[in-house]
């Protein structure tokens, strides 16, 4: 029985990154010996046990063979008899197949450590075909180190998306993939990627339709769509937003150009047209509650942050209203995040500075400072029923809200 650590530990450790979790195969044992030892099965597809101190994860070497489509189309092997090197074989890129046993010494089968400082990506063994989950996951480390990909690995890809494979993703892989690399330092890379190797087009054609999309005078006098949005998008990583935040700034631009109202119909605006794009993709790869809203809210009133001061304060305040800013700071901080970034995105206005998200932290502020329970107070003491006093209240809370907003203006 040998341990040994694999995978992004070590990949990590070489690269002089902080390490997130440890995992280690056991090459020459059995579930028995496991348990026997101490360790927690955990494992439902293939061996995996928890170490009785430590919890970390301890797998049995193993093997797979593809007998369907599908990322779990796979028949596992495990046995005493089965090698470190076999069990490398399976793993989908070279950086990820490096080894370390229990005295330091480096096993490295792949040559990953020389991919590594070469800043590479490539494929273990032509096996990386079999499993369309590799696809988004290699372009997730091109968002995570900024290592580019084999060319003979991105044929690979090419190769999974014209031969189906890539169409076997479920949804919720799909989303746990996507918001990862979000996630990354560069997700932009991310993108790019997916879209070269056509991958793009088959997941979110929606984010597809950004790469080569003609200028919109509305929004992008100045760059192109996908550039647009991917400068915005590496922005949000810059400042380390939130993923609600990075995946409204992705969606932000979707545009009546890039999708057809035909195949969106019921679609009565602009507005009504991509606030129906980004509900059908978040339907279609299960995209979370949190995430989903604040795209909604930013694609609906971004524009109308931009030119703030412009608007008359009722309009702020029915904006502050329909966002939900007074119960929800924190959502309409991170609503003002979103804004930020899509300004920051034109190339002209990195210098410059956003000053309407001040002012509208401001204004929700002064609208804040109305006592809306001395008002239902006041009016309660003449008005006896209940619908008419609430509606009295709200109309009341409204306009000392909007006078507080004209002040501010003054």
């Amino acid at each position: 029985m040998k341990i040994y650590s694999v995978g992004g530990s070590v990949r990590d450790e070489l690269l002089n990154l902080p390490i997130q979790d440890r995992d280690y195969v056991v090459v020459g044992s059995t579930p028995e010996e496991m348990s026997r030892l101490g360790y927690r099965p955990v494992g439902k597809d293939f061996p995996v046990f928890l170490h009785p101190k430590t919890q970390e994860q301890y797998a049995l070497a193993r093997t797979e063979k593809k007998i369907s489509l599908g990322y779990k189309g796979f028949k596992v092997h495990a046995s005493p008899e089965v090698t470190l090197q076999e069990d490398l074989a399976r793993r989908d890129l070279t950086i990820n197949a490096i080894a370390r046993d229990q005295n330091g010494n480096i096993i490295d089968p792949f040559n990953g450590v020389a991919d590594l400082k070469a800043g590479l990506l490539r494929h273990v063994s032509p096996a990386f075909t079999e499993d369309p989950v590799r696809v988004l996951r290699t372009a997730r480390f091109a968002a995570r180190f900024g290592f580019h990909v084999a060319h003979e690995t991105l044929a690979l890809m090419n190769e999974m998306v014209s031969n189906g494979e890539i169409d076997t993703l479920v949804p919720e892989r799909v989303w746990q993939e996507f918001s990862r690399g979000l996630m990354e330092k560069n997700p932009s890379r991310m993108f790019y990627l997916l879209h070269e190797c056509k991958a793009l087009a088959r997941i979110m054609p929606e984010v597809d339709a950004f790469f080569g999309a003609p200028k919109s005078v509305k929004k992008h006098s100045q760059t192109d769509t996908d550039i647009h949005t991917m400068l915005a998008i590496d922005y949000a990583a810059s400042k380390n937003y939130s993923l609600p935040v990075r995946f409204a700034t992705l969606v932000n631009n979707f545009d009546g150009k890039l999708i057809s109202p035909e195949k969106l119909p019921n679609c009565t605006s602009q507005e009504a047209h991509n606030i129906r794009l980004i509900k059908n993709l978040c339907e279609r790869i299960r995209v979370p509650s949190d995430e989903r809203n604040l795209a909604l809210l930013v694609t609906r009133f971004c524009s109308a942050v931009h030119r703030i001061t412009e608007l008359d304060p009722e309009a702020v305040i029915d904006m502050l209203q329909t966002a939900d800013a007074y119960r929800k700071p924190r959502r309409f901080e991170e609503f003002l995040q979103a804004c930020t970034c899509d300004f920051y995105a034109q190339p002209n206005h990195i210098e410059k500075s956003y000053s309407q998200t001040a002012w509208l932290s401001k204004a929700l502020n002064a609208a804040n400072s109305v006592d809306s329970g001395a008002i239902a107070t006041r009016l309660g003491e003449g008005v006896s029923n209940s619908t008419r006093l609430s509606v009295l209240i709200k109309t009341e809370v409204r306009k000392a809200r909007i006078a507080k907003i004209k002040n501010q203006s003054a």
